[in-house]
């Protein structure tokens, strides 16, 4: 039987870019998103045959929804060999408004309990196995707080921090833990950002490399390099120079948002 991948935030974007290229590899695909019907008219699109894939339908900001989905995948498909954990939100927010501290509890149930619970029906499956990839989807954004971002660049470091910890606790098993950071990649999250993004890059491009740093097992991976190096940078600068340097940027757009 052929591998099998497990991907939430399937419905658009990078998720759905991401299931296309590991389709092509020859996997089979377990897609997870709450709007399924986007997932099944875009399978069918893609000519994905009725015994490649399977769709469940979850909200990754309910623990027990996506706990349930991946049993329900581990019932109906097996364990899989791969697990991202794709989908998230991103929305702007200002600590003086009181609703934004929902917004900011809804961020961290997604980004990162969430993440957590897409990975939780399937580590102790994949230890007794000895192998798995999980695959943490952070953010550039999580290297350095940005005006205006508190919620998002606060949970992508907890992500970032999160898969380093988990990591160390799996190398024993055999099951790796892979962080990956993209820059900017033109999917529906990124076309109401209001400002400049260098080395915007198209999903498939972003698919294409996250899937090579996947298949090799890399623990921590920017994508792409050049934005690598421009956060290398920006954790160098000091704080003084940081600060001038994003003043007057425009702050990320505060409407509410679902996960995908």
């Amino acid at each position: 039987m052929s591998r099998l991948v497990f991907i939430t935030g399937a419905s658009s974007g990078i998720g759905q870019a991401l299931a296309l290229r590991f389709f092509q590899a020859g996997y089979r695909l377990a897609l997870v998103a709450r709007r399924t019907r986007e997932v099944e008219t875009w399978v069918k699109a893609h000519g994905i045959s009725a015994n490649s894939y399977k769709i469940y339908s979850a909200d990754v900001s309910d623990s027990s929804s996506i706990v349930a989905a991946g049993r329900d995948c581990i019932a109906a498909q097996g364990v899989p060999d791969v697990v991202i954990a794709n989908a998230g939100v991103s929305i702007g927010m200002d600590t003086a408004v009181r609703e934004d501290l929902e917004v900011m509890a809804q961020t961290f149930a997604t980004n990162n309990i969430g993440l957590a619970a897409t990975f939780h029906p399937f580590v102790d499956a994949m230890v007794q196995r000895g192998s798995g990839a999980l695959v943490g989807m952070a953010s550039v954004a999580g290297i350095r707080g940005l005006p205006g971002h508190g919620a998002y660049c606060a949970s992508k470091a907890a992500v970032i921090a999160y898969c380093e910890s988990l990591r160390g606790e799996l190398r024993p098993s055999g099951v790796k833990v892979v962080t990956l950071c993209p820059g900017y990649v033109d999917t529906p999250l990124t076309q109401k950002n209001r400002y400049t993004m260098p080395f915007l890059m198209q999903p498939e491009a972003f698919a294409d490399k996250a899937f090579a740093a996947i298949e090799a097992g890399t623990g921590y991976r920017v994508i792409p390099w050049q934005m690598g190096v421009v956060a290398k940078l920006l954790r160098l600068l000091p704080n003084g120079l940081f600060d001038k340097a994003l003043a007057g940027r425009p702050r990320k757009h505060r409407q509410p948002e679902k996960p995908l």
